[in-house]
């Protein structure tokens, strides 16, 4: 699997994250979605990560994710940032797969 970060991301969760220590995670979240295949996708930057999440190297900082959930993401992926709309996105070469994805820091402190 192959995630890039475009400059306006980079710069975007640099901003956000700051000087902090952590992890940032694609979480595939599907509580309320009603099937598992509906689910949607966020950012979160965490202290620290599940053991049962895989390590993706990107052009940027690492991005942890679920192994059970990688059945759901493409396999090459391009996390942007949008500031007219302020907020992420998630895009793959077969189309756009989460235009308003949010971001959670979820770190102690």
């Amino acid at each position: 699997m192959k995630i890039e970060w475009t400059e306006q991301a980079i710069n975007k969760i640099s901003d956000k994250i700051k000087e902090k220590q952590g992890h940032i995670t694609l979480n595939y979240d599907t509580d309320g979605c009603g099937c598992v295949v509906n689910g949607v996708t966020n950012l979160s930057f965490t202290d620290s990560h599940e053991p049962d999440h895989e390590k993706i190297e990107t052009n940027f900082l690492p991005v942890f994710l679920d192994k059970t959930k990688m059945i759901f993401m493409d396999e090459a992926m391009k996390i942007d940032f949008v500031p007219e709309v302020n907020t992420f996105q998630l895009k793959s070469p077969n189309g756009v797969l989460n235009p308003r994805m949010s971001f959670f820091d979820r770190t102690e402190g």
